[in-house]
């Protein structure tokens, strides 16, 4: 008999064929190898760029390193314009960003900043640095930086930033000029003077350094680069701090004690044509510059033009006894009045007729014996002579915005206008030609360039100025030179010259005067006002120095009366202050009557 039959058991499940599991695994790789491939496609050549930036912001951080600006100095090394010891403030928007509108009005507050712009640098989506604040006083940004912190704010730091000063506020400010806030890229920001027209030779080049990061910390092996920054050179000045800061002082008195407008006074090295002061009156604080007015920031004595008035004789007479056409002795009859084309030209006093020498023409400064005197010359002949003096052309010192003053020329030099020139009118000039024209009769004949720049230093536009590069040429001769020198000597005597109060004790001094008519912008006219100078050199038989006062819009009289006095202050004190010893000749007792 049959048993009953027995349940199978249950059959395992079959493997797949190895075949199978080969072409299934091919499929995955190569999806997988496909997505790869579309993103490196995507990052090598659809945006390339864009990925690579977005690399090196995550993994590297960039720091500027400042360039020190280089000093400006005066010509026995004493620093005039410096860069002290400052911090720039940088912000980590990652760690700025949720309490960046507090933290913004802190900053713009204490730091005197633009609210949004500080803002938004705080909030900057991927940066960990952005600039908050350049040239801060590293005691005030170390101020603000703690206040920061102590009101739980983080993310702020600090890196080395130097800050300019002008120490001595004033002093030489119209030439100095200034800095004023630097811009979104840290770079300096010159605004006006030497720091402008030299920014490029002062400012140096910033360094940089680049950081390899991770996790937001820098990376002690990392690719980590630094390019040092390479200092600004210094720009050595001819100007003597004292004689700066005195003849300042001197001028500002002058200026308002004859309720004048304004003034400009001038001291120069004769023998090499150094500018050892230069100053202008009403000027500024280059350390507070936004308290004054922005007309106030430039010098004047290049920028502005003016009639130069009798001090403008000098020149003319010397051509004349140059030119062999006259001579300290040659006498003159000299009218009350000159009847000249279209109109009669007088002189500044009433007289008859008057008996003069030429060295009594410019001893009491006739402007009918200067014409007399002029008639002489060939056409064409007096403004040959008034441009080798430099009229007409920039003298080139280093300042931006020169004018180089109006010399008629052509058609528009009419026999009225050629009258007129002879005693300084209808010509316009500015302070340093004016100076470096009659600097040329103290030097023998020579006339030397002017210049503010000891040794050599580089403009912003490429051109070498300074000392190095002054040029020299005759315009007369030497014997021309030294009978007008003595025939200047004149003007100050006592008796029968028109400015003893321009005289030193001690020395022999040979000057002369200036009272010219001003003309207004306004009309082009003359507006009934005057300026008023004195020009001379000391000691006349071997002179050092060449000083130049003008005060514009005096109230209280002319060259004579106003410029005088304080041209001898600065001539006394130069003479002083150098070590010059007395005079031990005896003055020009020329004629000038006869």
């Amino acid at each position: 008999m049959t048993g009953p039959s027995r349940p199978r058991p249950a059959r395992a499940p079959r493997r797949a064929s190895p075949q199978l599991r080969l072409k299934v695994g091919f499929i995955v790789i190569a999806m997988v190898l496909s997505v790869f491939a579309a993103r490196l496609v995507q990052l090598q050549g659809v945006d390339p760029d864009k990925y690579a930036e977005m690399a090196a912001a995550e993994g590297s951080q960039t720091v500027i390193l400042p360039a020190t600006r280089g000093e400006i100095l005066d010509r026995l090394g004493e620093p005039l314009a410096v860069s002290i010891d400052g911090r720039m403030i940088v912000a980590d928007p990652s760690m700025t960003a949720d309490d960046a509108p507090e933290l913004a009005t802190l900053l713009a507050r204490r730091l005197d900043l633009d609210y949004v712009e500080v803002l938004e640098r705080l909030r900057v989506e991927g940066s960990r640095f952005q600039y908050i604040a350049r040239q801060v006083p590293t005691s005030k940004a170390e101020a603000v930086v703690a206040e920061a912190e102590k009101k739980g704010f983080v993310g702020l730091f600090m890196h080395r930033d130097p800050v300019r000063r002008y120490q001595f506020g004033d002093l030489a400010a119209n030439l100095l000029g200034f800095l004023g806030t630097p811009k979104k890229d840290g770079s300096a920001r010159a605004l006006a003077g030497l720091e402008d027209s030299f920014n490029d030779y002062l400012s140096g080049e910033d360094g940089e350094a680049r950081y390899e990061m991770g996790a937001g910390n820098l990376i002690p092996l990392g690719d980590n680069t630094v390019s040092p920054a390479i200092d600004g050179s210094d720009l050595t000045l001819t100007l003597d701090k004292r004689l700066q800061f005195y003849t300042q002082k001197v001028l500002q008195q002058t200026v308002e004690g004859s309720n004048a407008e304004s003034g400009i006074a001038i001291i120069m090295d004769s023998r090499t044509g150094e500018l050892l002061a230069l100053a202008d009156y009403p000027t500024y604080d280059a350390s507070e510059p936004q308290e004054w007015p922005k007309s106030r920031y430039k010098s004047s004595a290049l920028t502005d033009v003016y009639e130069p008035g009798s001090t403008e004789k000098v020149l003319t007479l010397s051509a004349v006894i140059d030119a062999g056409l006259g001579r300290p002795r040659q006498q003159y009859v000299v009218p009350a009045s000159l009847n000249r084309q279209d109109r009669p030209i007088h002189d500044h006093w009433v007289h008859g007729i008057e008996h003069l020498t030429l060295a009594g023409i410019l001893a009491k400064s006739s402007n009918i014996g200067t014409v007399l005197a002029a008639d002489r010359f060939e056409p064409g002949q007096l403004r040959s002579y008034l441009t080798a003096f430099g009229f007409g052309e920039e003298t080139g010192i280093g300042l931006r915005g020169e004018t180089k003053g109006l010399l008629p020329d052509g058609e528009a030099w009419t026999d009225q206008v050629d009258d007129r020139i002879a005693f300084g009118q209808s010509l316009s000039i500015n302070a340093v030609q004016m100076i470096a024209a009659v600097n040329a009769v103290a030097n023998d004949g020579i006339r030397i360039d002017p210049s503010l720049v000891d040794g050599s230093a580089t403009l912003d536009d490429g051109t070498e100025v300074g000392t190095d590069q002054a040029e020299e040429r005759r315009v007369i001769s030497t014997e021309a030179a030294r009978q007008t020198a003595l025939m200047m000597e004149r003007v100050l005597d006592p008796v029968d010259g028109v400015a003893p109060l321009a005289a030193v004790q001690g020395y022999r001094i040979a000057g002369k005067t200036g009272t010219a008519q001003r003309v207004a912008d306004s009309c082009g006219c003359y507006d009934g006002s005057h300026t008023a100078s004195f020009v001379g050199f000391g000691p006349t038989d071997d002179p050092r120095f060449t000083v130049y006062v003008v005060v514009h819009d005096s109230r209280t009289g002319g060259g004579g009366a106003v410029a005088g006095p304080a041209f001898a202050k600065l001539m006394s004190y130069a003479l002083r202050q150098y070590g010059v010893p007395p005079t031990e000749t005896r003055p020009s007792r020329l004629p000038v009557e006869w």
